[in-house]
């Protein structure tokens, strides 16, 4: 899920001497000495309504205003600070701690927001992929090495254009209604070894699969290189999750608020199926939707699955 924070530097080296009870949080540095004025930093109210919007820590921002005030234009640069090593371990009598750097504790946070607040429910589907795998490897032979297409890629193209045909599910759940978002913008999941960030491809609907490709391993570099800016990973309209790579067949994610879904995409694996009323054996890759049950009814829902699964299984439909 998403996060929105700068990444936070390295704590001080192994050889510090191992931490009292209750020292270890005082022993992680921030990136900046924010001013406090009884116990509370020094922001403007536009730039605490724009952190919190941002999901900035205020206390790893630097305040360019009157006394280090923070305010707004400090937080178009809060994102930019690369991330600098692991975290070290402290050790203690019960065994090593690692602090917890700011994505990490920001990811948490609107984790267990989001599963505190969000009424989810779960939608699974099994797409058969033969033919996908077959033109990804027919087009990628065609490349000629000018670009290498992923089975995610594809999956993004078909919920990019899922997402255009049902416009009930490109929403978001606010206080004063559901808002039914203008612009197809897909994030998409990316693990760092300090966390998890999604970074987004935007207008999604309107890009090939070249230009899908190109773009999600740029944003992913510059993810990993920290060097994002926060409208490359702040909002978005839907994300995905996939962890086909690591042999999971199957999972359930956990929706990132605003977005009203995301989908979790497993492995695709050799199964037996039934085609023409005979066992026969292909391509199976689940994909299980995750969504919130305040702006999605089960049957949009299902519409919506039923509409990747239809590009997933025919992907020459998508590329038209």
């Amino acid at each position: 899920n998403s996060v929105a924070a700068a990444p936070q530097p390295a704590v001080q080296a192994a050889s510090s001497p191992p931490p009292r009870a209750g020292e270890g949080r005082e022993r992680v540095p921030t990136a900046f000495p924010a001013p406090h004025r009884n116990g509370r930093i020094l922001a403007s109210p536009l730039a605490r309504t724009l952190a919190r919007d941002r999901n900035i820590d205020l206390a790893h921002v630097r305040g360019s205003g009157p006394g280090g005030r923070i305010v707004q234009r400090d937080l178009t640069s809060a994102a930019k600070v690369a991330p600098q090593a692991r975290p070290v371990a402290l050790p203690t009598e019960a065994g090593s701690l690692v602090p917890h750097n700011n994505i990490r504790r920001i990811t948490a946070e609107r984790l267990s927001e989001a599963w505190r607040t969000i009424p989810h429910i779960y939608l699974s589907v099994d797409c058969t992929v033969d033919a996908l795998l077959a033109a990804r490897e027919n087009l990628n032979a065609k490349a000629a090495g000018s670009y290498k297409l992923s089975v995610n890629d594809f999956v993004l193209r078909a919920v990019a254009f899922a997402l255009r045909a049902n416009p009930e599910m490109n929403a978001q759940w606010t206080a004063a209604g559901t808002l039914r978002l203008s612009s197809v913008d897909v994030a998409v999941a990316v693990a760092l070894p300090n966390g998890l960030i999604t970074p987004i491809v935007r207008h999604a609907d309107q890009k090939g699969l070249a230009e899908i490709s190109a773009e999600v391993r740029s944003l992913a570099d510059k993810a990993k290189a920290g060097k994002l800016m926060p409208e490359e990973y702040q909002g978005g309209g839907f994300s995905i999750s996939n962890l086909g790579m690591f042999g999971i067949q199957n999972f359930g994610a956990i929706v990132n608020p605003p977005q009203a879904g995301i989908l979790a995409v497993g492995a695709a694996s050799k199964r037996p199926v039934v085609k023409n009323g005979a066992i026969a054996i292909a391509s199976v890759m689940n994909c299980t939707l995750s969504c919130d049950h305040r702006v999605v009814d089960g049957a949009v829902g299902a519409r919506f699955l039923t509409t990747v699964k239809g590009f997933l299984e025919e992907p020459m439909t998508m590329l038209l």
